[in-house]
């Protein structure tokens, strides 16, 4: 006798993925129905297939897109192209924390220097020579190495 086929909507609601993902898996075919019903267009999967949908969405999970899960498993997953998909995969997180890293890094910077740096002062405040004072220090050349910070402070005005 032959092993019970599953409907698109019975391994989609066991998998909590939804019938469109699993339409989406068909037409890139990355997963396809055992059976598709010519009458009712009902598509059938077989209990083997449950461990190809299992990897598919272990792979999603780790950050693999459907375009990289397609060319990994197009000719066959073998171990070996599975653990060197997976190395790939790490190195990509592991620049991935890294940037992240360097971003926060540059943020713990900026508060550092808004929590030590004195108040702003409003350019509307400001007497015209002070602003004559801070546009001429802005232009001036023999400033231009503390430029950086000449704007920075102009910038918070």
């Amino acid at each position: 006798m032959d092993e019970p086929l599953m409907r698109i909507g019975e391994i989609a609601a066991f998998f909590g993925v939804s019938v469109k993902a699993m339409r989406i898996y068909e037409k890139m075919s990355i997963l396809k129905p055992i059976k598709v019903d010519e009458e009712t267009g009902y598509r059938y999967y077989h209990a083997d297939q449950v461990r190809q949908l299992d990897a598919l969405l272990e792979l999603k999970q780790l950050g693999f897109s459907l375009a990289e899960i397609k060319e990994l498993i197009k000719d066959g997953m073998t171990k070996e192209r599975y653990m060197e998909a997976l190395v790939h995969k790490k190195i990509m997180w592991t620049d991935k924390i890294a940037d992240a890293e360097g971003r926060i890094d540059l943020i713990d910077e900026i508060i550092e220097k808004l929590a030590t740096t004195r108040p702003a002062t409003k350019m509307h405040g400001l007497t015209e020579e002070e602003r004559a004072h801070l546009l001429s220090k802005m232009a001036s050349l023999e400033s231009y190495s503390n430029s950086p910070n000449i704007l920075s402070e102009a910038l918070w005005v």
